[in-house]
């Protein structure tokens, strides 16, 4: 006998000493059995505890006082779609309005080089309000500010506002003439909101980087926002770039010779970096660089969609980018045309553009330039970056004769303004064409700057209708953009326009743009954050300043699969049809995965470039319509719900729904509930919507009959029993469960509710697990719900649902008495409480424990079970068992990368260190305005900065992140899966049966602690950071989408003459230093 056949006897013998052999592991078959045992008892208790049976009856008997209606899909989508047409189009006839008397207002403006004192008045939206800033200040004005309902913020309808950004100077010659004749604007806007009062915020954005908007407004509310900053550019905001110009092929080319080295390599990659940010997802964009040779800066073939993460993507590469070798102006010309020329790849199609950043040189590339170009279809802006003695004639004479414009860029302060003027040059078409480009665009959604939410903006651009007279033309037409005008509608009284109290907690409607980004959807929540990298579900709001735009792909709010594929296409043509698909649903709370089949109907907005759809369950295709004519039954309804009837009909909660026009919301469900009772006996029916009030009371009355059949009966094992409905009514047995209740009382918002109604079966559902400050879950109860049916006429409906909060030490006297074996010798006998042995658990379909023979598990309930037991949980989805899917959530906020660098005390403000300062890039950042902004704001007022809520501090500096997601969830028939764990040097078997009728799997496994050896490294369920997927691969195969039908990119009268020149700004980086400089000293002063 060999050594190691020797040692493995050995090992066995020491093995059965110590008894981990001595039972022989439980068969399948015998598995079954306790399987059989436990589900039996299980679904005996819920069905006899729940009465599930009953209601269905109740509902029955009570057929007189209601009827079931269908939701006709193709109707329902054509009427919503019909009334968000009309709102759009009110406010694209505001819009309208404003852009023709803007147009008028500065065409009779006479230009003036001085303003005397009294001359201009105007409200600045930054002047703080707690302190009178306007006394002493030029031109400044002081509205009278109310609370406002609709804007939920200080408001003044008498006068408008106006922001001006950080880095401009109010009082320059410019500002204060476009100060003086947008003022008249204020009248318009006031004549706009009294033809409709449902109006939201009428904006002129200038060209100049004013912005004029009403009714007036702080820009912050420092009651509210004490220290957010002041990054805001109207020039920079999506809704300014779309009104701007048509859309762009954009391609960026660096000069990467020797001499481009140093402080103009920082400034060329700054400069970059800031261009992307011109860029919206209707273009698209590369980044190359080039001496003797091309090199891509990133991993792009081809020009790819300019959206966040693709310029995210290319910044972060621009910055590896090193200066070496002689210019070839030839090759990287002759690379960009080829890149903008190519057809078999998605494109913008329409204004072609080449940027070319460099330090200047003696070559035209005059050859290359006239075979490519010859009849200036791509325009060419070319950029000298850095002091230096170079000639700028030839780069100059480029974009001349391409019909572009030449910016100097000598130093840092000259970065932000020329890398957005190319925008006024791409207007002059627009100009020209006038009424032709006269047409009235929608956004992509994103997150208000004013906090109204998200909101959509209907945009048209401003011409300069004056005349130009020189000696080449004579008098012509000016080509100017003065600004977009814009009219911002909120995404809530889209959503008010599609009814949804009758379509079913699970149905919804949605809506996508022509980049197949969703504009509706109940997936649409950009209000995530994670603290420290790591997320807080609990913790989501709105962020205090997004500069980035929304967009979300609508098979990124779904769970994709070919026939969603399909139908977005189809939606983005803005095609008619209907597709009844089985998809994959993520539950409200993404912790589980249902299948599912879902009808998606969907038609065109007329007058709009989107689309609306309704995704209907087939369960939802009908509804109760409650119709209750008799006055004494509706008042018997009524008293079931009031407080003092509790203790004989539940806790009983109603959903927070606007029943009522003067009804007011509350989370409070006593206060809501009272108000409630009073409104409905004193008010008149015109004054509330009655389907839904009817509908609650019919419901009222149905569940309490079902809880007088739970007063009959006593049920151990239970810590509460409940009902909850789609008319709203949830009602918990005994009170005293009902006062410890955490579910959403609004069921159309509540996670265990939607889930229970795409199953069939008894649904458990796991405790959110959060092992600081968590009520034990043996006191709270583990919730079982299963979903009432409902046939009449052969429709089946689902119109509440049933369940108990099961006690956990019962349910796990019943675990393990059901495996319990008398008399066994030699096998294992049954899941022994603390056995250390074996591992017996109860998993749910998402892979969360919830039952186990050991205490220490018991503690854990609601984990996830690769976190308890990683190895097991691995082994269970490489057999099958479980099945997974991972997805990624982009509308994360996280902590930057980058730790935060905090001066000393407690509450200081940031101070960027001497590597900051040498940093070119943060200098030419906005933040770097804004953190100067900042200090003055902590120095000047430190007590306030003090006084600063931590999580409105905590969002000063977030950014946008991608988070990843695994959820698990049972994909086969499948009942029974059996392994063997092999770990090396140990190993352990497991046997798994699944439960009928439920969501449920029982787990028997040698114990984990008697084999170690393997990875215990966790697997890893709830959300965590993560960079998403390749933008690289996702390039090479883009979504499809739809460019705008119009294009003005060329105008045979444009007149190209000017084309730049450039002038010095290098003094403003001195300025910064130097300011820099003193607030050192202040700060260091202050903490010392």
């Amino acid at each position: 006998m060999d050594t190691y056949k020797v040692g493995a006897w050995v090992f066995l013998v020491l093995l059965w000493q110590d008894g981990s052999l001595a039972s022989e592991f439980p068969t399948q078959l015998m598995i079954k059995v306790w399987v059989e045992q436990m589900q039996k008892e299980l679904v005996t208790l819920a069905d006899s505890a729940t009465a599930g049976q009953s209601l269905t009856q109740i509902f029955l008997k009570n057929q007189h006082l209601y009827t079931v209606e269908q939701n006709d899909a193709e109707e329902l989508v054509a009427r919503a779609a019909r009334k968000i047409e009309q709102l759009l189009r009110k406010r694209s006839a505001a819009l309208e309005k404003l852009a023709t008397a803007a147009e008028k207002l500065q065409m009779e403006h006479m230009w003036k080089d001085d303003f005397e004192g009294d001359e201009i008045s105007y409200y600045n939206a930054k002047d703080n309000l707690d302190a009178n800033e306007t006394e002493g200040r030029k031109y400044r004005i002081r509205p009278d500010f109310k609370e406002d309902p609709s804007f939920k913020r200080l408001t003044d309808y008498n006068h408008t506002a106006v922001h001006i950004p950080t880095d401009i100077y109010d009082g320059s010659t410019i500002v204060l003439n476009e100060l003086d004749w947008s003022e008249a604007l204020e009248e318009v806007f006031r004549k706009n909101r009294e033809d409709d009062p449902t109006l939201l915020w009428q904006v002129y954005g200038s060209a100049t980087g004013l912005a004029r908007y009403y009714p007036a407004s702080p820009w912050m509310d420092s009651r509210k926002t004490l220290s957010k900053i002041d990054l805001y550019d109207v020039r920079r905001r999506p809704w300014y770039i779309q009104g701007a110009a048509s859309p762009k092929d954009m391609l960026i080319l660096v000069d990467a010779s020797g001499s481009v080295s140093g402080l103009t390599l920082k400034l060329i990659r700054t400069s970059v970096s800031e261009m992307l940010e011109t860029l919206s997802d209707d273009d698209y964009v590369n980044v190359v660089y080039f001496n003797t040779r091309v090199k891509k800066t990133a991993c792009f073939e081809h020009l790819v969609q300019a959206n966040v993460r693709n310029k995210k993507l290319l910044k972060d590469a621009v910055q590896n980018i090193t200066a070496k070798g002689i210019t070839n102006y030839t090759k990287g010309f002759e690379f960009a045309f080829e890149q903008l020329s190519t057809t078999n790849v998605s494109r913008a199609n329409c204004n072609k553009i080449i940027m070319l950043f460099t330090d200047g040189g003696e070559e035209r590339a005059q050859a290359i330039l006239e075979k490519y170009n010859a009849e200036k279809k791509v325009r060419i802006f070319t950029f000298s970056v850095g002091q230096h003695n170079y000639d700028k004639g030839p780069i100059q004479w480029m974009a001349c004769s391409n019909k572009g414009y030449f910016y100097e860029i000598p130093s840092i302060g000259a970065i932000r303004i020329n890398t957005q003027e190319y925008l006024d040059v791409l207007g002059r078409p627009m100009v020209l064409a006038d009424k032709q480009a006269k047409q009235v665009q929608w956004t992509n959604v994103y997150l208000d700057a004013l906090e109204l939410g998200l909101v959509i903006t209907g945009t048209l651009p401003v011409f300069n209708k004056t005349k130009t007279i020189d000696d080449r033309n004579g008098e012509h037409q000016n080509q100017l953009i003065l600004g977009v005008m814009g009219i911002d509608v909120s995404l809530n009284d889209i959503k008010k326009l599609t009814p949804r109290f009758t379509i079913g907690p699970n149905g919804y409607y949605f809506a996508i743009d022509p980049n197949g980004y969703v504009l509706l959807h109940p997936n649409l929540l950009p209000k995530k954050r994670i603290r420290n990298r790591r997320l807080r579900l609990s913790d989501k709001y709105a962020v205090t300043f997004h500069e980035e735009p929304v967009t979300l792909d609508f098979l990124d709010a779904e769970l994709e699969n070919d026939l969603k594929v399909e139908t977005r296409r189809m939606m983005i043509d803005g095609e008619t049809g209907e597709r009844t698909i089985d998809t994959l649903v993520k539950t409200q709370d993404e912790r589980y995965i249902d299948r599912g089949v879902r009808t998606y109907t969907f038609a065109p907005v007329n007058g709009t470039d989107y689309s609306l759809a309704l995704a209907l369950p087939r369960y939802s295709e009908h509804f109760i319509q409650a119709n209750l004519g008799d006055d004494l039954k509706r008042a018997m309804s009524m008293e079931t719900i009031q407080q003092e009837r509790f203790d004989e009909f539940g806790y009983t909660y109603i959903a927070p729904r606007e029943y009522c026009k003067e009804l007011k919301l509350s989370l409070n469900n006593t206060e809501f509930l009272l108000d409630f009772s009073q409104y409905i006996d004193s008010s008149t029916p015109d004054a509330c919507n009655m389907s839904l009030v009817n509908r609650l009371i019919l419901d009222a009355g149905l569940t309490a009959e079902l809880v007088k059949l739970w007063n009959e009966q006593t049920v151990e094992g239970i810590v509460a029993r409940f009902v909850a409905t789609d008319g709203g009514i949830t009602r918990v047995y005994p009170r005293s469960a009902g006062e410890e209740w955490t579910e959403n009382p609004e069921t159309y918002e509540s996670s265990f509710y939607k889930r229970t109604l795409d199953n069939k079966i008894y649904i458990f559902t796991a405790p959110s697990f959060n092992s600081e400050g968590r009520e034990p879950v043996t006191d709270s109860g583990i919730l079982v719900s299963k979903a009432v049916e409902l046939t009449i006429d052969e429709v089946t409906i689902k119109p509440a649902v049933v369940g108990v909060k099961l006690n956990v030490s019962f349910w796990m006297s019943i675990f393990m008495n059901a495996t319990l074996k008398l008399n066994c010798k030699d096998e294992i006998c049954g899941c022994l409480r603390n056995d250390k042995h074996v591992d017996c658990v109860i998993l749910d379909d998402g892979g969360f424990l919830l039952m186990s023979n050991h205490d220490e598990y018991i503690t854990l309930i609601g984990q996830f079970f690769g976190e308890v037991d990683p190895v097991l949980m691995i082994n269970l989805v490489n057999t099958s068992l479980y099945s997974f899917n991972k997805t990624y959530d982009y509308q994360s906020i996280c902590d930057p990368e980058k730790d935060g660098k905090a001066a000393a005390g407690p509450r200081s403000v940031y101070v960027p260190t001497i590597a900051d300062m040498l940093s070119i890039g943060w200098w030419a950042s906005s933040a770097a305005w804004s953190i100067l902004q900042q200090l003055f704001f902590g120095l000047m007022f430190p007590n306030l900065m003090e006084a600063a809520d931590d999580d409105i501090l905590d969002a000063m500096f977030k950014e946008s992140c991608i988070t990843e997601q695994t959820q698990y969830f049972f994909d086969n028939n499948e009942t029974s899966y059996s392994g063997v764990l092999d770990c090396g040097n140990c190993s352990r078997m497991y046997r798994a049966e699944k439960l009928p009728k439920t969501n449920l799997v029982f787990l028997i496994a040698d114990a984990k602690a008697t084999c170690l050896s393997c990875d215990p490294r966790p697997l890893r369920q709830a959300e965590q950071p993560s960079e998403g997927p390749d933008p690289c691969e996702l390039a090479q195969n883009p979504r499809y989408r739809k460019g705008p039908d119009v294009c003005f990119d060329n105008n045979e009268d444009e007149d190209d003459s000017d084309c730049g020149g450039g002038t010095s700004l290098s003094l403003r980086l001195w300025l910064m230093l130097g300011l820099q400089l003193v607030l050192w000293v202040i700060a260091a002063l202050q903490n010392s």
